[in-house]
């Protein structure tokens, strides 16, 4: 039996289990949380997911009766479905590929989607990102829906890895609702290019990216109309602020040459058109705008965080990122507005890090070398299921202070908890009694490696605008810090280990989802979505992978 439902060429095969497989283990990876698991032959998702410190609801214990701890298997090869799964889900559950964790068990290395509500606590979003500053200006005639009420709008920063959403009301601006929420374009790939390579591997791939988000854009409608107590009948405008290639997927428009050089995006221009023709579920009549995308890999949510934090009012030399799966920067500077994006990769969000994860309850997202000693804490102060992306940057920080690790990202083979397994040197973090599921928690020399590609790339970025701009880093009035992960960050510890320029701590500004911000911006204010368009027309993108100085400054930049 093959299940294919709407996943395009991904698909799930159920099989026997061969016998020279019983001694084999298999990756498991389980998305959105970006956790991999390693179990052996015949253990069941559930159990692989427990032992990562994934917890999903399963009241029944396992034994496949409450069916809360529903999964969604994208790829790999699945054993047959239990009867437990034939009387808890329906037919098309299991033509989707969905099946019960406690149940199925994988017969290769499978990839599976948690739905939020299968788990039995959420995953950290970024939404807050400041106060509205722009006063209303409306972008429709209001009179004419004088007897709708309310008269809502809706704003959304589309990131690859989490989308944040807010419903405004259209005649006095007030944000009546916020929430985040996972991209599930996710399960198809965790970074942009790998988005962009699934899309164009059929002629449905760019379809169902699009499909997949569009569902999660009416469900998180549905969602925030519900907490203010409105329906989406009453949404009559909405700003849809994403990177190029996040703006092409949802818009329907090709993204194969995102991923070839030059990088054209096939258009710049800003979009307004009927809701209806995206798929969204809002009034009769409402419009979405999208704010225009500047290159290939910078697109209008920069736009929308340069409008967040008010870029043109810098009078003095300003620098602003925006820190994601891809980075972008934008220098102002002696009347200038140069801007580059950099692939930082998602190492800053826990993957390809061998206990990384998002930030979830559990994750250790503080490290510290103090009085002599690592100390670490976590999400929520739960035991500790793993890292993410702030608290890895702390541990190398601490690691170097420690004198546990060298400038390479090598380790110091003497030093306190650096010790030897199967051929792999590590450093423990946390024992195994002080963890969920008494499961050791160690970082590897692979990890740092991880971090040391995506901050080098960061840093060239800056050091390659900064000398275009010519201006000293020491020079900056202001370093803006964006995002998610941006937010979170410690700013002694990205300094340290040399992801920003030495400059005095005052200088930084954490500024949260600005993104989110100016989209709620261009939605309540005709004039922003003139500035922002008239910001983009002088805004002079730098292309990173063709400059000749990229290079060396980003070798210079592999060391801590």
């Amino acid at each position: 039996m093959r299940c294919i439902g709407n996943m395009s060429s991904q698909a799930v095969e159920y099989v026997k289990t061969p016998m020279d497989q019983r001694d084999q283990e298999f990756t498991i990876d389980l998305q959105p949380l970006g956790r991999r698991a390693r179990v052996p032959v015949g253990q069941s998702v559930l159990a692989a997911a427990q032992s990562v410190g994934v917890e999903l609801q399963a009241v029944c214990g396992g034994a496949g009766t409450c069916g809360q701890c529903k999964v969604r298997c994208v790829s790999g090869n699945l054993a047959r479905p239990t009867s437990e799964e034939f009387n808890e889900l329906c037919e098309d559950d299991l033509k989707a590929g969905y099946r019960l964790a406690c149940q199925v068990v994988p017969l290769s290395n499978i990839s599976v989607d948690i739905p939020a509500e299968s788990l039995t606590s959420s995953q950290r979003v970024q939404i807050e990102g400041g106060e509205l500053r722009a006063p209303v200006d409306p972008v429709m005639p209001l009179n004419d829906l004088r007897e709708e009420r309310p008269i809502l709008g809706l704003a959304v920063d589309l990131g690859t890895t989490k989308i944040a959403g807010y419903l405004v009301d259209l005649e006095t601006g007030q944000t009546l609702a916020g929430r985040g929420v996972m991209n599930p374009q996710i399960i198809y790939g965790e970074d942009v290019i790998s988005r962009i390579t699934f899309a164009g591997r059929t002629d449905q791939g760019g379809n169902c990216l699009q499909r997949k988000v569009i569902e999660a854009l009416n469900k998180l409608i549905r969602d925030l109309c519900e907490e203010a107590h409105s329906s989406p009948e009453h949404v009559f405008e909405a700003v849809v602020a994403g990177n190029t290639a996040m703006h092409h997927l949802f818009a329907g428009l090709q993204v194969q040459q995102l991923g070839t050089a030059p990088y054209l995006p096939a258009s710049t221009r800003p979009i307004h058109q009927p809701a209806k023709e995206f798929g969204l579920h809002l009034a009769e009549n409402a419009k979405v705008y999208t704010p225009p995308n500047i290159a290939g890999y910078v697109g209008g949510d920069h736009l929308a965080m340069l409008l967040g934090v008010g870029i043109e009012d810098c009078l003095e030399p300003t620098l602003a990122i925006d820190i994601g799966t891809n980075t972008e920067l934008t220098l102002k500077a002696n009347g200038r507005l140069l801007t580059c994006s950099c692939a930082s990769g998602p190492a800053f969000e826990g993957a390809h890090i061998k206990h990384g994860m998002r930030a979830a309850p559990g994750a250790i997202e503080r490290v510290l070398f103090e009085s002599g000693e690592i100390h670490y804490y976590t999400i929520e102060r739960r035991p500790a299921t793993g890292i993410c992306g702030s608290g890895i940057l702390d541990a190398i920080a601490a690691l170097l202070d420690a004198g546990a690790l060298d400038k390479r990202g090598n380790f110091r083979k003497t030093a306190a908890r650096v010790r030897r397994r199967e051929g792999e040197t590590e450093f423990l973090l946390v024992n195994g009694d002080e963890a969920e599921n008494r499961r050791e928690i160690v970082l590897t020399r692979e990890d740092f490696s991880e971090i040391q590609f995506a901050k080098a790339a960061i840093r060239a970025g800056i050091e390659v605008l900064l000398r275009l701009g010519q201006v000293d880093a020491k020079s900056l009035a202001s370093f803006v810090v964006a995002g998610a992960f941006g937010s979170y960050l410690d700013l002694r510890s990205a300094v340290r280990i040399g992801l920003f320029p030495e400059i005095p701590l005052p200088k930084f500004k954490q500024v949260g989802n600005a993104a989110g911000l100016g989209a709620r911006q261009m939605l309540v204010s005709a004039r922003q979505r003139r500035g922002g368009e008239e910001l983009a027309e002088r805004i002079e993108y730098i292309e990173l992978t063709i400059h000749p100085q990229f290079h060396g400054r980003f070798v210079q930049a592999l060391s801590f």
